[in-house]
């Protein structure tokens, strides 16, 4: 994790820094692909320039249409080397991929990463971020994907207990004062991926303290919860949960020129990346390559 978001670091932004952006891309692509993953780019144009999404698979063996994601923007804002925002979550979603290479999946297993989470239209200053994400859930809804959930990974590695923990306003449930926790988002709808999480962590055992919140419909009483590349999906029918250190509630370095490699708890975000690999285990039905598989005839 630690290489990955050291490679990363740095402002990867499509106007301040476009080459850095493009580097980006392809240090996810070349990752990726050293993995054995099947590649393809979701390309997209976006206030007259063309980006893209980098899509790699892990062929489900016995339902390959149907697909558990794991996601995370490799974009950041301008004058900000992004570690926690959002290399983190790239790099997690790296590890991720890396450690679930010996096994094999009953479903379909993508990690993705995705442009223009955080900047805001050319075309139109009040049009803010997620437009990789809203162009790739909008192309999954018109092909029609069989998507079982989408693990939205949005900065994982700020925590401790010595950090403040601030709330968003009109938030429904009381948080911990310590900001040594990671939060788990979703709404009614994805409710089991939300619980699918906190299984992880208990089946595991992984010291990782952690909240989950479901917020009604999508979102629209709690702005502050859609706030990152799950409601893409949740716009568009898909169940999905935002995985996230709560970033500006709790560190002082979100946004800034101070979001660096040498703030982050790396401890942390191993025990982020073990709970969601468990969870994507469950979800995607793994088994190990050359185990031999118990077929239900009802299902064949």
């Amino acid at each position: 994790i630690r290489a990955h978001i050291r490679a990363l670091e740095g402002t990867r932004h499509p106007v301040e820094a476009p080459a850095a952006l493009e580097m980006a891309a392809d240090y996810i692509r070349d990752s990726l692909q050293s993995l054995g993953c099947e590649m393809t780019e979701h390309r997209f144009e976006d206030s007259g320039r063309e980006f893209r999404n980098i899509i790699a698979t892990r062929r489900g063996a016995l339902y390959p249409d149907q697909r558990v994601i794991v996601l995370a923007h490799y974009d950041t804002v301008a004058e900000s080397p992004g570690a926690d925002d959002n290399a983190s979550g790239v790099a997690v979603m790296l590890e991720l991929a890396t450690i679930l290479r010996p096994l094999q999946f009953e479903r379909s297993v993508q990690f993705i990463g995705v442009c223009l989470e955080e900047n805001e239209s050319a075309d139109d200053p009040h049009e803010l971020g997620r437009r990789g994400s809203r162009a790739l859930a909008a192309f999954a809804g018109e092909n029609r994907w069989e998507i079982e959930g989408v693990l939205v990974l949005e900065s994982v590695a700020y925590a401790g207990e010595s950090v403040i923990q601030t709330a968003p306003a009109g938030i429904p449930i009381k948080l911990p004062e310590q900001g040594n926790f990671i939060a788990v988002v979703g709404n009614e709808k994805s409710l089991g991926l939300i619980q699918g999480f906190a299984r992880s962590i208990e089946r595991y055992e992984i010291p990782l303290p952690h909240l989950s919140m479901a917020v009604p419909g999508l979102g629209e009483q709690l702005p502050d919860s859609r706030r990152s590349d799950h409601v893409s999906f949740w716009d568009e029918g898909y169940k999905a949960i935002m995985i996230t250190d709560t970033t500006n509630f709790r560190s002082p370095h979100y946004h800034r020129p101070s979001d660096t490699l040498a703030t982050l708890n790396l401890p942390f975000a191993a025990d982020v990346c073990r709970a969601t690999g468990g969870m994507v285990m469950e979800a995607g039905g793994a088994f190990s390559k050359g185990e031999p598989k118990v077929f239900n005839a009802n299902n064949c």
